[in-house]
């Protein structure tokens, strides 16, 4: 399994290419977290994606902060997503339901959290089929559980 680097991720996500914007040093810092915290038994061999995405969200985080600080604000502020916003004569509204997953908290704030968390969903599981009719040691309709190709997601 290939370990994520700051030059294989910066490759993997152009958007990313800034060091000014997005240094080294935060970039090591969230690679360092992503493998402390994600699963590599669970992961598998979609482990490298889940870095890049799970530091790709917290970099977008990092960089909104640092904005907010060039404009006098303070850094850390927690904001949803635009609902509705005015401005001048400009009306502008979102419909956030749609690209929000529930229960995931503060991964809904990034396109790079929404995809990390539904790859996160799914890591490590395998394809369920219970029941296959006339299979199983119990007689007709009682099939054996299958559990997908050994070894889950490839």
């Amino acid at each position: 399994m290939d370990t994520v680097t700051v030059a294989s991720f910066r490759a993997s996500f152009p958007e990313f290419a800034s060091a000014d914007i997005f240094p080294d040093s935060s970039i090591t810092f969230w690679l360092n977290w992503a493998y402390l915290l994600l699963n590599a038994d669970r992961w598998r061999s979609v482990l490298p994606l889940g870095v890049m995405l799970f530091v790709a969200h917290n970099l977008v985080i990092e960089a909104f902060n640092a904005q907010t600080v060039d404009v006098g604000g303070l850094p850390g502020v927690n904001k949803g997503a635009i609902a509705s916003e005015t401005p001048g004569s400009v009306n502008v509204s979102y419909d956030t339901a749609g690209s929000s997953i529930e229960k995931a908290g503060h991964f809904n704030l990034t396109t790079f959290g929404t995809r990390y968390i539904m790859l996160a969903r799914m890591a490590g599981m395998g394809g369920i089929q219970v029941g296959t009719p006339g299979c199983g040691p119990f007689g007709p309709g009682f099939g054996a559980p299958w559990f997908g190709p050994p070894g889950g997601l490839v």
